[in-house]
């Protein structure tokens, strides 16, 4: 992983949890699988987020998304280029693992 790949990482976990309240955050870069791709080519990284926040009880998954992307709108375009969210509430989190 690039310096700057591990900066976003960062930048991503930092931001969820002080914007979103997240208990867990995890960032995947998965860059590696797009070369030669255009926004990898610009610089854009793409991550797969797992984040879970008591904030997403009684909201969509659609608005979920809509939540971590106004929190991450800084980074979109630029050093993100594709992010895949998984969003999940404690309850549902547990559930699944």
């Amino acid at each position: 992983m690039s310096d700057a790949s591990e900066a976003t990482r960062q930048k991503i976990e930092r931001k969820m949890k002080e914007s979103l309240g997240a208990t867990f955050v995890e960032v995947i870069d998965e860059s590696w699988k797009h070369a030669g791709h255009a926004g990898a080519a610009a610089g854009g990284g793409h991550f797969v987020l797992q984040v879970v926040s008591d904030r997403f009880d009684g909201i969509s998954l659609l608005n979920r998304n809509r939540m971590v992307f106004s929190a991450l709108q800084d980074e979109m375009g630029k050093e993100i280029h594709a992010l895949t969210i998984k969003a999940a509430t404690p309850g549902e989190w547990k559930g699944a693992t």
